[in-house]
């Protein structure tokens, strides 16, 4: 299983940036995907997960209403649409298989002015 994060970066608060995480190793549409994060000083936190056909999103409240997960079952690749960044956002995100221990290197998300 290999995990590949994308597109985090410095962002002003109110801003959007959208991840990627491109995967290999397994076969993609059969496994619900998730986005974690995990800031200096703080354990890992859930974010977000997807079904495996895309159906079916959750999300953590902190999060719901302002970020948006998806996935193309065609690239192998799981995204996460943020808009409205706040500091609080900032951190180190990753993206995970479901039932998977694997983890990507991961993107740094920095929400400031």
């Amino acid at each position: 299983v290999l995990l590949v994060e994308s597109g985090g970066g410095l962002v002003q608060p109110g801003g959007s940036l959208r991840l990627s995480c491109a995967t290999s190793g397994f076969t993609f549409s059969n496994y619900d995907m998730s986005w974690f994060r995990q800031a200096p000083g703080k354990e890992r936190e859930f974010v977000a997960r997807i079904s495996s056909g895309g159906s079916n999103t959750y999300y953590a409240n902190s999060v719901r209403g302002r970020f948006t997960i998806s996935r193309d079952n065609a690239k192998n690749t799981v995204y996460l649409q943020m808009n409205n960044l706040k500091p609080e956002d900032t951190a180190m995100y990753y993206c995970k298989v479901a039932g998977f221990d694997n983890w990507g290197q991961g993107t740094q998300v920095t929400v400031s002015s």
